[in-house]
């Protein structure tokens, strides 16, 4: 990054949107020898050959009308799968999506800043939203500078959702609504959003053309603390958006019958910026580690986050900030995007405002106040109950490995991010005793409008290589070569899917254009080995690593005997989040965790003693 020589003042954040290449659909025989590949390690000999003869009758027959289809499609869309993947991914679940789809974490300050006092919730909450207020003005004026890999510009279109975007339930699919605009193209929405106790605020945060200060931050929010400490609480109305989603949309099309009036208090939070979350009431209220900051950010007071939301920025009340934030129109990238931003300002200005203490004479905050009967009383008891039934079931850790980090792993010559997946297989496979079905996230955003395609860590390689490892017949030389295959195995994986070649989408893609045409769903999809090898959605472990950051996050596993395991690494350390259901006897983050570290170890003890 460092050496472009581009001055990133005269490129414009979506200048190169138009240039993008359009998403390539890749060889039908290269996808279907890769998807053999990936289900080998879960097979035995009968089955896998069965598996064979099912993918040879599909390459031969409907998957080759399927794959011209796709390929029609192709020619006419930038992005063959856009549409399909918001779509099928997010926007078609019925399933609480809160709880089961939204990611959340701690936010910045945490590891240089860690709060000592009461008292700081509403000072370092203004600062935060002074700071994200900020990086809202680079998108507008579209400074914020391109990414690039190498020297390629990857599509940015993903920022545009930051901000003003928001989930619509739907009853049988939800949609999403975005107000963003950039200033060239037009007038963009500029107030806040606070939820406290129950109950919702609104004000702007642009006054006379410019943003409000900290300081004029901190007396809106504290406006709106002192009176929702003074008054009753409020109905918590937000508590509706953790629902399955059919019932949260009949109740949203009932709210808004009732009074029209509630269509446009929704509208004002739908188009908000974001919404600033006061968590204080519950005495949770005071994460006192990484674990506890993580997962009261990702299932934390229902009343406090609008679910449905693209960013919830949520400051507890000891000055922590977490954030929860809806999965469907943008990945985490986006979110660890906005934080690094805010944590490299709070390091400059030491978390604090250096500015002008002067206060504009700006509108009070206006409470949005919904016009509810009893049975929407009701129904947001209900959520509620539901709610924090399911949020109790999480398990969730979040660890700082601290033996070593990121230059070590460099100095042994091997990719960081392949060292901590592989680990990860191993772990798994020395808890369970079996190869463990993975996705980590592989960024396609080289792209138009790429998002994500599935990269399949556990491979034959990597399974041969952890059975060496459990068995003392291999010498530390033999595990040595199998690793190393296994780690060349990964990265080639990973290049080929960030270049459009692996294979999970374009299964997808061929899948549903079986169902958009009527046809019957071809054996390929019914076949057992498509599920046990992850194949819809059933990943035992559901793998994604946050970066090279300060910045974390966490996700519930996709499956119930399965793990949600986020990752960052750092020069020196490997923090991780790991969680599971506690209804599933089986699973145990907290236990895979030290296992996890465990491994390690035991790669760079391997790499340091083992001579080829």
């Amino acid at each position: 990054m460092e050496n472009q020589v581009t001055d990133s003042s005269e490129e414009r954040t979506f200048q190169h949107q138009s240039s993008l290449p359009s998403l390539p659909v890749p060889a039908l025989d290269e996808s279907l020898k890769k998807y053999l590949d990936s289900v080998r390690p879960f097979l035995n000999q009968e089955e896998y050959q069965r598996t064979q003869d099912i993918v040879k009758r599909f390459e031969n027959g409907i998957g080759k009308e399927l794959q011209q289809k796709l390929l029609e499609r192709a020619k006419v869309k930038r992005n063959w799968l856009e549409e399909w993947w918001l779509n099928v991914a997010y926007l078609d679940a019925r399933l609480p999506t809160q709880i089961y789809y939204n990611f959340g974490g701690p936010a910045p300050y945490i590891e240089h800043y860690w709060p000592q006092k009461e008292g700081t919730q509403i000072e370092r909450g203004s600062i935060n939203t002074w700071h994200t207020l900020k990086f809202w003005e680079l998108l507008r004026t579209e400074k914020l500078p391109v990414h690039k890999s190498g020297n390629i510009p990857l599509d940015m279109d993903q920022f545009r959702m930051l901000f003003c975007t928001c989930k619509v339930p739907g009853i049988t699919q939800d949609s999403i609504a975005s107000y963003f605009r950039t200033e060239s193209e037009g007038e963009c929405p500029s107030h806040l959003v606070a939820l406290c106790r129950g109950r919702i605020f609104a004000f702007d945060a642009v006054h006379d053309g410019h943003i409000l200060s900290p300081p004029e931050i901190m007396r809106q929010l504290s406006y709106i603390q002192k009176r929702c400490h003074n008054e009753p609480e409020g109905p918590g109305l937000a508590a509706l958006t953790t629902e399955e989603r059919t019932p949260w949309a009949k109740t949203h099309d009932y709210l808004i019958n009732l009074d029209p009036k509630n269509l446009s208090l929704l509208e004002k939070i739908q188009s908000s910026l974001f919404t600033v979350c006061l968590e204080e009431a519950s005495p949770q209220a005071n994460p006192e580690d990484y674990t506890e900051v993580t997962r009261l950010s990702l299932a934390g007071d229902p009343t406090l986050r609008w679910g449905d939301k693209s960013y919830n920025c949520i400051t507890f009340s000891n000055g922590t900030i977490g954030s929860n934030c809806d999965h469907s129109p943008f990945d985490a990238m986006v979110l660890v995007v906005l934080c690094s931003f805010i944590d490299s300002k709070i390091i400059e200005t030491e978390g604090r405002w250096k500015g002008s203490d002067k206060v504009r004479d700006i509108p009070w905050p206006e409470e949005l106040v919904f016009r509810l009967d009893q049975k929407v009383l009701k129904d947001i008891a209900h959520a509620k109950e539901k709610y924090n039934k399911q949020a109790s079931d999480i398990q969730l850790v979040n660890y700082a490995f601290t033996s070593f980090g990121k230059a070590l792993i460099k100095k042994q010559r091997l990719h960081p991010d392949t060292f901590v997946q592989l680990a990860l297989q191993l772990a798994y496979y020395k808890r369970h005793g079996h190869p463990g079905c993975c996705y980590e996230t592989a960024m396609t955003r080289r792209f138009y409008h790429g998002r994500t395609e599935t990269m399949r860590p556990c491979t034959v390689e990597a399974v041969e290589w952890c059975k060496s490892m459990l068995d003392p017949a291999f010498a530390p030389s033999q595990r040595k070569q199998l690793m190393l295959k296994a780690f060349a195995k990964h990265n080639k994986l990973m290049k080929e899917c960030e270049n459009g070649r692996g294979f999970d989408r374009h299964l997808l893609g061929l899948m549903l254009l079986s169902k958009e045409h009527s046809l019957p769903m071809p054996e390929l999809f019914l076949d057992p080995a498509f599920t046990r090898s992850g194949g819809g959605g059933n990943f035992l472990l559901s793998t994604s690593l946050v970066g090279y950051t300060r910045v974390g996050g966490a996700v519930v596993p996709m499956v119930h005997d399965g793990y949600g395991f986020f990752y960052r690494i750092r020069d020196d350390r490997i923090v991780v989040s790991c969680t599971a259901w506690n209804s599933c006897p089986e699973t145990d983050a907290e236990n895979l965790c030290k296992i996890l570290f465990q491994s390690f170890q035991d790669i760079v003890k391997l790499m340091t003693t083992a001579q080829l």
